[in-house]
């Protein structure tokens, strides 16, 4: 264990990142509006947030005052999706506006051959030798939308989880298109709230905690109900409170210029952990439970259903106080802000999605959540709130991804988009001009066997157990009739099939990336090729 007391704590506030003046808009002659000035944008990426852990999507269990008056004064989206089932691929498709049929990153990805010394995965190694940490790179000349605000005169700052590249390479925040970022580098530091270091820009910030590596499993000899056997994994720093220092400073720094800002918050990823009043909130409400004593992973926790509330609700808490931050400084009515999460709610780590209804109206069992392509997996919230633009309280129900916001932030701000899978949504936004319907969207996921799945318009169709040693499934769902999508009706519906077989050849390239190929695939979406 390396002892917090040997440890630096240049723990010094700056982010940076709100903005500037008024805008109009006029239609143009097609009806799409027009925006002269530009206005700030804060996009909220939740980590593993399911689409039913919110009060405003139906949550009962959960509190989320804040988000749910963020919806009520702007616009809740019904069928938005993530572009991947997992982490790393749904960053990269929400940063480059690729689908899965094309993108660089298909999965997760710790770059095990990167011919470092140690092991990737051991939290002690990764202490002594930052080379170890981080995902695979993208490649040079990869293209994320904050470059393209950037050249707008946006000033970019991020906090959070990066997971798109590692120390030491090109494929860092600050060589994507960020000035400012300040959090976990790599996702499987992300593993712990309570890391021994963070990233500020390119360098560490080292915190007063002890670096305790998961997983932990409680031995049969300890305590599993006294709350000093869990002392250990609740320290000093908690990451996320210093994160929201940074990026509420960077706010007041910058509120003279446009910003755009990427608040990758790690929550509520596992482990379970968060600030005590919260979690004593939930044992009050929901009594006293079984605790977890660990997996392969992650920590113990005493009241597991109790903290995984109140992580949300820490949540929450922020959002209320980074829109209170806004309002003071003077630049909340000029700021679209975005809230949404990466993918559907996890299985692990002591969760509980099926008790919270995580995926809400849609089936919560393992399988059909985090790591799969059904709508328990992919199908997540979506928020929009932009004071005297969006009409509050409006719901849209048009079919929508992570990779419409580069298009989307284009329109907004004036760069030009050649090369992207979205669509622009501020029609919709903003209730003004045509808005662009997508043919389909498109998911392909190398991971938990080799999964392929196709919505076009009500119809989703599904391939299942594509790399693996079980037999390939074909899946046909009209999610209007079967959101659960319990009911497949392939054999009733070969022209939707035939549909699928044509976008497939359409939107699937062989991927770059040997681990994330399906050989299956490359005989065509049904394997009908030699």
């Amino acid at each position: 264990m390396i002892n917090r007391n040997q440890r630096l704590l240049p723990i010094i506030c700056s982010l940076a990142l709100v903005v500037l003046g008024c805008q109009s808009k006029s239609p143009n002659d097609e009806g799409v509006s027009q925006i002269t000035d530009k206005p700030n944008i804060i996009y909220i990426l939740a980590d593993d947030l399911g689409y039913g852990d919110l009060g405003i999507y139906g949550s009962e269990k959960i509190e989320t005052p804040n988000i749910d008056q963020l919806a009520a004064n702007g616009m809740l989206f019904t069928q938005h999706y993530s572009g991947a089932p997992v982490c790393a691929p749904a960053r990269y498709m929400l940063m480059t506006g690729q689908h899965a049929g094309r993108a660089y990153i298909r999965g997760n990805d710790e770059w095990r051959d990167r011919g470092a010394t140690g092991d990737v995965w051991n939290f002690f190694d990764m202490e002594k030798d930052s080379t170890l940490e981080g995902q695979r790179p993208l490649p040079e000349g990869t293209l994320l939308f904050p470059e393209l605000l950037q050249k707008q005169g946006y000033v970019t700052g991020a906090i959070g989880k990066w997971g798109l590249g590692a120390p030491h390479t090109e494929s860092i925040p600050t060589k994507k298109g960020f000035d400012f970022f300040f959090g976990y580098n790599c996702q499987r530091q992300a593993h712990t709230y309570y890391p021994g270091h963070l990233y500020k820009n390119e360098k560490r910030v080292y915190l007063r905690n002890d670096v305790v590596p998961p997983p932990v499993k409680l031995a049969e000899t300890d305590d599993k109900y006294s709350e000093e056997t869990y002392q250990p994994f609740n320290q000093v720093d908690y990451a996320p409170d210093l994160m929201f220092t940074e990026m509420t400073n960077f706010i007041s720094e910058n509120k003279t210029k446009p910003f755009f800002f990427y608040w990758a918050s790690p929550i509520p990823h596992v482990a379970l952990q968060a600030p005590k009043r919260w979690v004593d909130h939930y044992i009050q409400k929901f009594g006293e439970e079984e605790p977890y004593i660990g997996d392969k992973g992650y920590f113990p926790s005493k009241n597991p259903r109790a903290t995984y509330a109140a992580m949300v609700s820490y949540l929450d808490e922020n959002v209320g106080k980074l829109i209170a931050h806004l309002k003071k400084e003077g630049v909340y009515e000029n700021t679209l802000i975005i809230f949404t999460s990466d993918n559907g709610p996890t299985f692990n780590g002591g969760t509980d999605s099926e008790w919270f209804q995580s995926a809400g109206p849609f089936v919560n069992d393992h399988g059909r959540t985090k790591g799969f392509v059904y709508e328990g997996g992919i199908r997540v919230p979506m928020i929009a709130s932009w004071p005297g633009k969006i009409s509050a309280g409006a719901k849209s129900d048009l079919i929508s991804s992570h990779i419409d916001m580069m298009a989307t932030f284009g329109e907004l701000t004036g760069y030009s988009v050649v090369d992207t899978d979205g669509v622009s949504l501020l029609p919709t936004l903003l209730d003004e001009g045509l808005q662009k319907q997508h043919e389909y969207l498109y998911w392909e996921f190398p991971e938990a066997g080799g999964q392929v799945a196709i919505r076009i318009g009500d119809w989703k169709v599904i391939r299942q157990h594509l790399k693996d040693n079980q037999q390939a499934t074909l899946e046909v769902y009209n999610l209007k009739e079967d959101p659960l999508e319990q009911a497949n009706v392939a054999a009733d519906h070969p022209e939707i099939v035939a549909k699928a077989v044509s976008i497939f050849e359409k939107a699937h390239q062989t991927p770059e990336v040997e681990k994330f190929r399906i050989p299956l695939l490359e005989k065509g979406f049904l394997g009908e090729k030699d």
